[in-house]
């Protein structure tokens, strides 16, 4: 029987913010494609619940949580999983963080801490795993950029700042470590109601979201799934450096009405 391009059975993934939201979703959707998968984040409660639900699905995952402001933790991290698994092929970076504040009032310490989570975050993230993946001459980075990596946003300067930087993050690591054989990509997605953002888009700001959204609706975090499970896999082999928008039509629109 021929193996589809797009089944995951025996890869071993790491999903760094796992256990909520976007990077939850995409945590079980990787063990639905038949990987092996090992969420975390800070609350061990979370990473507990998570790692419940992938044992559910009949996948192999481990309990250990992770913090991406910490460059020890993620290393420890990576050395649990190569002692339990003995290589990690899929890596995801989907931690993130916002705050909606007029950019003349933002406090240094907010910005620092969202450029910090959302970018240095991610690199610390591929900096503890891509040496490994290297070695074995073989990898999957997986960033989540967003609607703000291509477009501003209002009141969202550091935000904004630092999902451009993942996109340029994204193009100069896959530059560097495609001769290894590891791919560097990243997942943008449109609006998708999370804890992130859910107060937000109650108010007009989801409501001019919905306007510049041609399918007319937010995304479910179940629509991302085939995107991170494309980017892992054998369909995907020759693909780095990119971008993937899931987002409705939004970057595609003009004038909808």
């Amino acid at each position: 029987m021929t193996r589809s391009l797009f089944d995951l059975s025996g890869r071993i993934a790491v999903v760094v913010g796992g256990t909520t939201g976007i990077g939850r979703a995409i945590a079980l959707g990787l063990a639905d494609a038949g990987a092996n998968v090992v969420g975390t984040g800070r609350r061990r409660e979370a990473v507990d619940a998570v790692a419940s639900e992938i044992e559910q699905r009949g996948r192999r995952t481990l309990r250990h949580p992770a913090d991406v402001h910490d460059s020890a933790s993620l290393r420890a991290l990576r050395n649990v999983c190569l002692e339990a698994f003995g290589r990690v092929d899929i890596v995801v970076a989907a931690a993130g963080v916002t705050k909606r504040v007029a950019s003349v009032d933002m406090a240094e310490a907010d910005w620092n801490q969202i450029l910090d989570t959302n970018t240095t975050g991610v690199f610390r993230t591929y900096q503890a795993f891509a040496p490994s993946m290297i070695a074995h001459g073989s990898g999957r980075l997986i960033g989540v950029a967003s609607l703000a990596s291509f477009v501003g946003l209002q009141e969202v300067a550091a935000y904004t700042a630092s999902k451009a930087a993942v996109a340029g993050l994204t193009r100069a690591l896959s530059v560097e470590w495609a001769p290894h054989g590891v791919t560097v990509n990243a997942i943008a997605p449109g609006v998708f109601e999370t804890d992130l953002n859910r107060e937000i888009l109650k108010g007009p700001r989801g409501r001019e979201f919905l306007m510049r959204t041609p399918m007319g609706r937010f995304g479910r975090v179940d629509e991302l799934v085939g995107a991170a499970v494309y980017l892992a896999s054998d369909a995907a082999t020759f693909v780095t450096g990119q971008l993937i928008a899931v987002d409705g039509g939004f970057l595609a629109s003009g004038v909808n009405q």
